[in-house]
Protein backbone atom coordinates (compact mmCIF):
# COMPACT_ATOMS: atom_id res chain seq x y z
CA UNK A 1 0.00 0.00 0.00
CA UNK A 2 1.00 3.75 -0.69
CA UNK A 3 2.61 5.71 2.70
CA UNK A 4 -0.21 8.28 1.10
CA UNK A 5 -3.00 5.61 1.53
CA UNK A 6 -3.78 6.70 4.78
CA UNK A 7 -4.14 10.39 4.13
CA UNK A 8 -6.28 10.18 0.79
CA UNK A 9 -8.74 8.17 3.19
CA UNK A 10 -8.43 10.74 6.17
CA UNK A 11 -9.11 13.77 4.34
CA UNK A 12 -12.84 13.63 2.73
CA UNK A 13 -13.68 13.17 6.78
CA UNK A 14 -12.27 16.72 7.25
CA UNK A 15 -13.42 18.25 3.84
CA UNK A 16 -17.22 17.71 4.67
CA UNK A 17 -16.64 18.77 8.00
CA UNK A 18 -15.38 22.01 7.04
CA UNK A 19 -17.62 22.34 3.99
CA UNK A 20 -21.00 21.10 6.46
CA UNK A 21 -19.57 23.82 9.07
CA UNK A 22 -19.33 21.62 12.37
CA UNK A 23 -15.32 21.37 12.00
CA UNK A 24 -14.14 23.01 14.88
CA UNK A 25 -10.46 23.18 15.10
CA UNK A 26 -7.54 25.11 13.80
CA UNK A 27 -9.98 28.80 14.29
CA UNK A 28 -7.97 31.88 13.54
CA UNK A 29 -8.24 34.43 16.22
CA UNK A 30 -8.09 38.01 15.26
CA UNK A 31 -7.72 39.26 18.98
CA UNK A 32 -5.86 38.56 22.44
CA UNK A 33 -7.30 35.38 23.74
CA UNK A 34 -8.71 37.41 26.70
CA UNK A 35 -12.40 36.75 28.42
CA UNK A 36 -14.03 37.45 24.67
CA UNK A 37 -11.59 37.37 21.45
CA UNK A 38 -12.85 38.29 17.58
CA UNK A 39 -13.33 36.00 15.21
CA UNK A 40 -13.94 36.93 11.13
CA UNK A 41 -15.48 40.17 12.97
CA UNK A 42 -17.86 38.60 15.48
CA UNK A 43 -17.34 39.07 19.19
CA UNK A 44 -17.61 35.59 20.63
CA UNK A 45 -17.13 34.96 24.89
CA UNK A 46 -14.00 32.53 25.01
CA UNK A 47 -15.03 29.81 26.94
CA UNK A 48 -12.24 27.48 25.57
CA UNK A 49 -9.17 28.88 27.16
CA UNK A 50 -6.82 27.75 30.13
CA UNK A 51 -5.94 31.15 30.76
CA UNK A 52 -7.25 30.52 33.92
CA UNK A 53 -6.00 33.89 35.86
CA UNK A 54 -6.63 35.76 32.68
CA UNK A 55 -2.41 36.63 32.79
CA UNK A 56 -2.10 36.78 29.12
CA UNK A 57 -3.03 40.79 29.13
CA UNK A 58 -2.12 41.33 32.32
CA UNK A 59 0.12 44.69 31.84
CA UNK A 60 2.68 43.76 34.20
CA UNK A 61 2.95 40.28 31.99
CA UNK A 62 3.43 42.06 28.52
CA UNK A 63 6.07 44.73 29.65
CA UNK A 64 8.25 42.36 31.28
CA UNK A 65 8.17 40.53 27.84
CA UNK A 66 9.09 43.51 26.09
CA UNK A 67 12.05 44.25 28.68
CA UNK A 68 13.05 40.89 27.94
CA UNK A 69 13.37 41.65 23.99
CA UNK A 70 15.20 44.90 24.59
CA UNK A 71 17.45 43.22 26.82
CA UNK A 72 18.22 39.10 25.22
CA UNK A 73 16.73 40.15 21.58
CA UNK A 74 14.22 37.13 20.20
CA UNK A 75 14.94 33.79 21.03
CA UNK A 76 18.25 31.40 22.09
CA UNK A 77 19.22 29.49 18.69
CA UNK A 78 20.25 26.86 20.62
CA UNK A 79 19.18 23.98 23.08
CA UNK A 80 19.53 24.45 27.33
CA UNK A 81 22.36 22.12 27.51
CA UNK A 82 24.72 23.95 24.98
CA UNK A 83 24.35 27.44 24.23
CA UNK A 84 20.90 28.20 25.26
CA UNK A 85 20.54 28.88 28.85
CA UNK A 86 20.51 32.41 29.64
CA UNK A 87 21.21 33.71 33.30
CA UNK A 88 16.69 34.31 32.85
CA UNK A 89 16.29 30.71 32.66
CA UNK A 90 18.83 29.86 36.08
CA UNK A 91 16.55 32.34 37.76
CA UNK A 92 13.49 31.34 36.18
CA UNK A 93 14.42 27.91 37.67
CA UNK A 94 15.31 28.68 41.47
CA UNK A 95 11.86 30.78 41.34
CA UNK A 96 9.96 27.87 40.57
CA UNK A 97 12.01 25.67 42.71
CA UNK A 98 11.26 28.29 45.17
CA UNK A 99 8.03 28.76 45.02
CA UNK A 100 6.89 24.20 45.14
CA UNK A 101 9.92 24.53 48.13
CA UNK A 102 11.87 22.15 46.43
CA UNK A 103 15.81 21.58 45.64
CA UNK A 104 15.69 21.98 42.09
CA UNK A 105 13.95 22.64 38.55
CA UNK A 106 14.22 22.02 34.78
CA UNK A 107 12.72 24.11 32.12
CA UNK A 108 11.79 22.48 29.16
CA UNK A 109 10.40 24.03 25.95
CA UNK A 110 7.09 23.08 26.33
CA UNK A 111 4.89 21.09 28.70
CA UNK A 112 4.46 18.14 26.30
CA UNK A 113 8.13 17.45 26.23
CA UNK A 114 8.56 17.68 29.53
CA UNK A 115 6.11 14.81 30.45
CA UNK A 116 8.18 12.86 27.39
CA UNK A 117 11.60 14.23 28.74
CA UNK A 118 11.07 13.04 32.24
CA UNK A 119 8.92 9.60 32.05
CA UNK A 120 11.38 8.54 28.72
CA UNK A 121 14.03 9.32 31.23
CA UNK A 122 13.79 8.13 34.07
CA UNK A 123 11.98 4.62 33.06
CA UNK A 124 14.43 2.23 31.71
CA UNK A 125 14.03 -1.73 30.45
CA UNK A 126 13.33 -3.52 33.69
CA UNK A 127 10.87 -0.22 35.23
CA UNK A 128 7.49 -0.55 34.83
CA UNK A 129 5.35 3.35 34.65
CA UNK A 130 2.25 2.90 36.06
CA UNK A 131 -0.32 6.09 34.67
CA UNK A 132 -4.11 6.71 35.11
CA UNK A 133 -6.67 5.24 31.79
CA UNK A 134 -7.42 9.11 31.34
CA UNK A 135 -3.57 10.57 31.44
CA UNK A 136 -3.02 13.13 29.30
CA UNK A 137 -1.62 12.38 25.81
CA UNK A 138 2.02 13.60 26.57
CA UNK A 139 2.22 11.21 29.43
CA UNK A 140 1.16 8.00 27.48
CA UNK A 141 3.76 9.01 24.28
CA UNK A 142 6.46 9.61 27.06
CA UNK A 143 5.16 6.01 28.65
CA UNK A 144 5.65 4.81 24.78
CA UNK A 145 9.23 6.31 24.49
CA UNK A 146 10.63 4.66 27.32
CA UNK A 147 11.69 1.14 27.19
CA UNK A 148 9.66 0.26 30.18
CA UNK A 149 6.88 -1.81 30.75
CA UNK A 150 3.40 0.50 30.64
CA UNK A 151 0.47 -0.47 33.11
CA UNK A 152 -2.64 1.01 33.34
CA UNK A 153 -5.44 1.60 36.08
CA UNK A 154 -9.54 2.57 36.04
CA UNK A 155 -9.27 6.02 36.15
CA UNK A 156 -8.98 7.65 40.01
CA UNK A 157 -9.66 4.50 41.60
CA UNK A 158 -7.55 3.86 44.37
CA UNK A 159 -8.25 -0.11 44.54
CA UNK A 160 -7.38 -0.41 40.97
CA UNK A 161 -4.18 1.43 41.13
CA UNK A 162 -3.21 -0.79 44.24
CA UNK A 163 -4.36 -4.50 41.98
CA UNK A 164 -1.77 -3.05 39.40
CA UNK A 165 0.93 -2.63 42.12
CA UNK A 166 0.29 -5.89 43.52
CA UNK A 167 1.29 -7.40 40.55
CA UNK A 168 4.61 -5.78 40.20
CA UNK A 169 7.16 -7.20 41.83
CA UNK A 170 8.68 -5.29 44.79
CA UNK A 171 11.98 -5.29 43.84
CA UNK A 172 11.38 -3.62 40.24
CA UNK A 173 11.58 0.39 39.66
CA UNK A 174 7.68 1.80 39.80
CA UNK A 175 6.56 5.30 38.73
CA UNK A 176 3.47 6.35 39.44
CA UNK A 177 2.14 8.84 36.73
CA UNK A 178 -1.47 11.43 37.13
CA UNK A 179 -2.64 14.17 36.33
CA UNK A 180 -3.46 16.34 38.85
CA UNK A 181 -6.51 17.82 37.40
CA UNK A 182 -7.33 16.16 34.37
CA UNK A 183 -7.89 18.18 31.54
CA UNK A 184 -11.10 17.25 29.79
CA UNK A 185 -12.87 15.78 32.78
CA UNK A 186 -12.03 18.66 35.48
CA UNK A 187 -11.56 15.96 38.78
CA UNK A 188 -9.09 15.56 40.67
CA UNK A 189 -6.50 12.79 41.51
CA UNK A 190 -7.15 11.39 44.84
CA UNK A 191 -3.49 11.82 45.87
CA UNK A 192 -3.60 11.17 49.32
CA UNK A 193 -4.70 7.47 48.48
CA UNK A 194 -2.33 7.01 45.85
CA UNK A 195 0.85 8.35 47.64
CA UNK A 196 -0.37 5.65 50.56
CA UNK A 197 -0.67 3.06 47.89
CA UNK A 198 3.11 4.44 46.58
CA UNK A 199 4.52 3.97 49.48
CA UNK A 200 3.23 0.32 50.32
CA UNK A 201 4.75 -0.49 46.90
CA UNK A 202 7.79 1.40 47.03
CA UNK A 203 6.72 3.22 43.59
CA UNK A 204 7.97 6.90 42.59
CA UNK A 205 5.16 9.23 41.88
CA UNK A 206 4.91 11.96 39.39
CA UNK A 207 2.59 14.81 39.32
CA UNK A 208 1.35 16.35 36.14
CA UNK A 209 -0.46 19.96 37.40
CA UNK A 210 -0.09 21.61 34.19
CA UNK A 211 -4.44 22.55 34.77
CA UNK A 212 -3.49 22.89 38.53
CA UNK A 213 -0.68 25.24 39.10
CA UNK A 214 -2.38 29.04 39.91
CA UNK A 215 -5.46 27.63 40.60
CA UNK A 216 -5.57 24.47 43.20
CA UNK A 217 -4.07 24.61 46.36
CA UNK A 218 -4.22 27.84 48.93
CA UNK A 219 -1.01 29.40 47.65
CA UNK A 220 -2.03 27.80 44.41
CA UNK A 221 0.59 25.02 44.80
CA UNK A 222 -1.59 22.82 42.84
CA UNK A 223 -3.20 19.38 44.07
CA UNK A 224 -0.22 18.03 46.23
CA UNK A 225 -1.00 21.27 48.35
CA UNK A 226 -4.42 20.69 48.16
CA UNK A 227 -4.46 17.35 49.53
CA UNK A 228 -1.71 17.97 52.43
CA UNK A 229 1.01 15.90 50.42
CA UNK A 230 3.67 18.03 48.88
CA UNK A 231 6.31 16.53 50.95
CA UNK A 232 5.49 13.44 49.80
CA UNK A 233 5.40 13.79 45.92
CA UNK A 234 8.76 12.76 44.38
CA UNK A 235 8.12 15.05 41.03
CA UNK A 236 5.71 18.28 39.98
CA UNK A 237 5.57 19.40 36.64
CA UNK A 238 3.66 21.47 35.01
CA UNK A 239 3.33 23.75 31.50
CA UNK A 240 3.60 27.46 31.51
CA UNK A 241 0.45 27.42 28.80
CA UNK A 242 -1.96 27.93 31.66
CA UNK A 243 -1.55 30.23 34.04
CA UNK A 244 1.79 31.16 32.96
CA UNK A 245 0.61 32.99 30.18
CA UNK A 246 3.09 31.59 27.60
CA UNK A 247 4.79 28.68 26.33
CA UNK A 248 7.21 26.00 28.34
CA UNK A 249 7.16 23.38 30.60
CA UNK A 250 8.98 22.52 34.20
CA UNK A 251 9.80 19.64 36.64
CA UNK A 252 10.86 20.46 40.33
CA UNK A 253 12.13 17.77 42.98
CA UNK A 254 15.50 16.73 44.24
CA UNK A 255 18.69 18.21 42.97
CA UNK A 256 19.95 14.85 42.27
CA UNK A 257 16.78 13.77 40.60
CA UNK A 258 16.63 16.51 38.48
CA UNK A 259 20.05 16.79 37.94
CA UNK A 260 19.65 13.42 35.98
CA UNK A 261 17.00 14.84 34.39
CA UNK A 262 19.04 17.46 33.29
CA UNK A 263 21.51 15.18 31.48
CA UNK A 264 19.11 12.51 30.10
CA UNK A 265 15.89 14.13 28.82
CA UNK A 266 16.22 14.05 25.47
CA UNK A 267 13.55 15.87 24.31
CA UNK A 268 15.04 19.19 26.60
CA UNK A 269 18.45 18.33 25.11
CA UNK A 270 17.82 18.38 21.74
CA UNK A 271 15.56 21.21 21.61
CA UNK A 272 16.10 24.64 21.51
CA UNK A 273 15.22 26.36 25.00
CA UNK A 274 12.02 28.63 25.63
CA UNK A 275 12.61 32.51 24.27
CA UNK A 276 13.41 35.23 26.69
CA UNK A 277 9.87 36.30 26.45
CA UNK A 278 8.39 33.66 27.84
CA UNK A 279 11.02 32.93 30.92
CA UNK A 280 9.98 36.75 31.72
CA UNK A 281 6.68 36.26 30.97
CA UNK A 282 6.61 33.61 33.92
CA UNK A 283 8.31 35.69 36.46
CA UNK A 284 5.94 38.09 36.30
CA UNK A 285 3.14 35.78 36.39
CA UNK A 286 4.36 33.53 39.45
CA UNK A 287 4.73 37.41 41.71
CA UNK A 288 0.82 37.91 40.89
CA UNK A 289 -0.08 34.31 41.39
CA UNK A 290 2.10 34.71 44.54
CA UNK A 291 0.87 38.36 45.41
CA UNK A 292 -2.98 38.71 44.06
CA UNK A 293 -4.55 35.77 45.57
CA UNK A 294 -7.73 37.74 44.51
CA UNK A 295 -7.46 36.25 40.95
CA UNK A 296 -7.63 32.77 42.34
CA UNK A 297 -10.67 33.43 44.46
CA UNK A 298 -12.41 35.15 41.73
CA UNK A 299 -11.70 32.16 39.01
CA UNK A 300 -13.22 29.61 42.17
CA UNK A 301 -16.48 32.01 42.46
CA UNK A 302 -16.91 31.33 38.74
CA UNK A 303 -16.51 28.13 39.14
CA UNK A 304 -19.04 27.15 41.54
CA UNK A 305 -21.34 29.45 39.98
CA UNK A 306 -21.67 27.85 36.17
CA UNK A 307 -21.20 24.47 38.27
CA UNK A 308 -24.09 24.65 39.50
CA UNK A 309 -25.62 26.97 36.82
CA UNK A 310 -25.09 24.34 34.28
CA UNK A 311 -26.28 21.27 36.15
CA UNK A 312 -29.14 22.66 37.36
CA UNK A 313 -30.17 22.98 33.50
CA UNK A 314 -29.69 19.37 33.57
CA UNK A 315 -26.89 19.14 31.83
CA UNK A 316 -23.99 16.19 32.40
CA UNK A 317 -21.32 17.82 33.64
CA UNK A 318 -19.74 14.53 35.37
CA UNK A 319 -17.42 14.82 38.33
CA UNK A 320 -16.14 18.19 37.85
CA UNK A 321 -14.79 19.90 40.97
CA UNK A 322 -12.60 22.66 39.16
CA UNK A 323 -13.05 25.54 36.58
CA UNK A 324 -12.63 23.15 34.14
CA UNK A 325 -16.62 21.89 33.15
CA UNK A 326 -16.98 19.55 30.18
CA UNK A 327 -20.26 18.99 28.84
CA UNK A 328 -20.97 15.16 28.20
CA UNK A 329 -23.03 14.63 25.50
CA UNK A 330 -21.81 10.64 24.06
CA UNK A 331 -22.30 10.63 20.10
CA UNK A 332 -19.20 12.16 18.03
CA UNK A 333 -21.95 14.19 15.51
CA UNK A 334 -24.14 15.65 18.09
CA UNK A 335 -21.14 16.90 19.69
CA UNK A 336 -20.12 18.93 16.50
CA UNK A 337 -23.28 19.50 15.71
CA UNK A 338 -23.85 21.34 19.64
CA UNK A 339 -20.28 22.72 19.40
CA UNK A 340 -21.56 24.95 16.07
CA UNK A 341 -24.95 25.42 17.70
CA UNK A 342 -22.69 27.18 20.57
CA UNK A 343 -20.37 28.75 18.08
CA UNK A 344 -23.56 30.38 15.94
CA UNK A 345 -24.70 32.09 19.27
CA UNK A 346 -21.41 34.02 20.63
CA UNK A 347 -19.58 31.06 22.63
CA UNK A 348 -16.34 29.72 21.65
CA UNK A 349 -15.78 26.18 23.34
CA UNK A 350 -13.96 23.02 22.45
CA UNK A 351 -15.27 20.34 21.08
CA UNK A 352 -13.45 16.34 22.45
CA UNK A 353 -14.06 13.87 19.97
CA UNK A 354 -12.33 10.34 20.08
CA UNK A 355 -9.15 9.46 19.91
CA UNK A 356 -9.19 12.70 22.68
CA UNK A 357 -11.56 11.23 24.43
CA UNK A 358 -12.68 7.14 24.67
CA UNK A 359 -15.42 6.08 22.73
CA UNK A 360 -19.07 7.61 23.21
CA UNK A 361 -17.70 10.24 25.32
CA UNK A 362 -17.55 13.64 23.03
CA UNK A 363 -18.22 16.24 25.38
CA UNK A 364 -17.64 19.96 24.73
CA UNK A 365 -14.86 21.37 27.24
CA UNK A 366 -15.49 24.68 28.84
CA UNK A 367 -13.08 26.42 30.94
CA UNK A 368 -13.19 29.85 32.72
CA UNK A 369 -11.00 32.81 33.56
CA UNK A 370 -10.63 35.43 36.56
CA UNK A 371 -11.37 37.94 34.25
CA UNK A 372 -14.74 36.94 33.14
CA UNK A 373 -17.44 39.49 34.72
CA UNK A 374 -21.04 38.65 35.85
CA UNK A 375 -22.11 40.23 32.81
CA UNK A 376 -20.30 37.31 30.57
CA UNK A 377 -21.91 34.55 32.68
CA UNK A 378 -25.31 35.69 32.64
CA UNK A 379 -24.72 35.69 28.53
CA UNK A 380 -23.11 32.22 28.43
CA UNK A 381 -25.93 30.76 30.82
CA UNK A 382 -28.68 32.22 28.86
CA UNK A 383 -27.11 30.83 26.01
CA UNK A 384 -26.20 27.20 27.29
CA UNK A 385 -29.92 27.39 28.29
CA UNK A 386 -31.41 28.63 24.93
CA UNK A 387 -29.15 26.27 22.80
CA UNK A 388 -29.45 23.07 24.67
CA UNK A 389 -33.61 23.36 24.48
CA UNK A 390 -33.28 24.04 20.86
CA UNK A 391 -30.80 20.55 20.54
CA UNK A 392 -32.60 18.67 23.16
CA UNK A 393 -29.71 18.63 24.78
CA UNK A 394 -31.40 19.00 27.81
CA UNK A 395 -35.02 18.82 29.43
Amino acid sequence: MDLFAKCLQFYPLVDTAKKNGYYPYFIPLNSEPDRRVVIDGRELIMLGSNNYLGLTTHPKVKEAALDAIRKYGTGCTGSRFMNGTLDLHVRLEAELARFYRREDCLVFSTGYQTSLGVVSALVRKGDVVVADKLDHASIMDGCQMSFGTVKRFLHNDPASLEKTLSGIGRETGKLIVVDGVFSVEGDLAPLDHIMTSARRHRARVMVDDAHAVGVVGRHGRGTAEQFGVEDRIDLIMGTFSKSFATIGGYVVGDHKVITFIRHNARPMLFSAAIPPTAAATVLAALEIIRTEPERRARLWKIAHRMIDGLRSMGYDIGKTVTPIIPIHIGEQMKTLLFWRQLYDAGIFANAFVPPGVPPNRSCIRTSYMATHTDEDLDEALEIFERVGRKTGTIP
